[in-house]
């Protein structure tokens, strides 16, 4: 059987754009998976929001996101992206939460180069390590995979709100040299700088989508003629689904009907038919 890497690879191997939803537990993760999508991100910062009602960081713990991506990961077929952070430390650290997120089911991991604790890639207070620091984290991850951690490595700096694009663009040409299968050049502000990047650096690359941020909202076509591999929509699921909640409340306030799925269709959602099935297959037999 193809693990969750080789999944991905064979994706990646494939012609044009991949677009790829974010999740933030297993409901989400499937469905993601019943839209039809081949593949979605694990973002830390939805899995924060859901899991501590907090903000994106640095507060949840690498304990906190493996377990949530390993249950997430159970929960479907189709590979995941699993948000690494800073990868908890030292390189040493980074090595055992590569491992960690393969074990766990992963596809790929991203890692970055912010300081501990980091920030949400469109927020204020960022604060990267120096290049050489950044390379150690991700010389140690790229060892973990080529050591056995069956698991795809995405590279990403936010070097572009502290130190300017040259400098984001140079780690990620060093990112790719030393054996990220994907590079992330977070938060560029114009068309012209995702250009640059995808012209000056090799090998696949990923651009972040999130409504209201600081990257432009290509249409998919135009990244890929730009250069992109990878299209990731992280925070969609989340500000929707919180914008649902919002209105529903508000109409249970008033004692108004909530517009909300047929309960048929809630149960087939969670699994309630695959459960029965379960059931007629080892219900034991009646006598007589």
């Amino acid at each position: 059987m193809p693990t969750p890497a080789d999944r991905l690879r064979a994706l990646l191997a494939r012609p044009g754009l991949l677009s790829m939803p974010g999740c933030h537990d297993t409901i989400s993760a499937k469905l993601v998976e019943q839209a039809g999508f081949p593949t979605a991100f694990m973002s830390g910062f939805a899995v924060s929001a859901v899991r501590l009602g907090l903000p994106d960081t640095g507060l949840i713990s690498y304990g906190e996101l493996v377990e949530q991506g390993r249950t997430m990961c159970e929960a479907v077929s189709i590979p995941l992206f699993g948000d690494g952070d800073t990868g908890f430390g030292n390189p040493l650290n980074v090595k055992r939460t590569v491992e960690g997120y393969a074990r766990a089911g992963f596809g790929c991991i991203m890692i970055e180069d912010q300081i501990m604790p980091k920030r949400c890639g469109h927020t204020r207070g960022k604060a990267v390590v120096p290049r050489e620091e950044a390379l150690l984290r991700l010389r140690a991850a790229v060892d973990a995979r080529n050591e056995g951690s069956d698991i795809l490595i995405m590279a990403r700096t936010d070097a572009r709100a502290t130190d300017g694009l040259d400098e984001a663009i140079a780690r990620c040409q060093a990112f790719a040299k030393i054996g990220a299968d994907i590079t992330f050049l977070e938060a560029p502000l114009s068309e012209a700088e995702m250009r640059r990047y995808c012209d000056e650096v090799p090998g696949h690359k990923m651009v972040n989508l999130i409504e209201f941020g600081k990257t432009p909202l290509l249409p998919l076509a135009r990244l890929e003629a730009i250069g992109y591999k990878i299209a990731v929509y992280p925070l969609t699921l989340l500000s929707v689904s919180i914008k649902a909640m919002r209105a529903a409340l508000e109409r249970i306030r008033r004692e108004e009907t909530a517009d909300v799925l047929d309960f048929a269709e809630l149960q087939a959602v969670v699994g309630f038919p695959e459960y029965y099935a379960g059931e007629e297959r080892y219900a034991a037999p009646r006598e007589g």
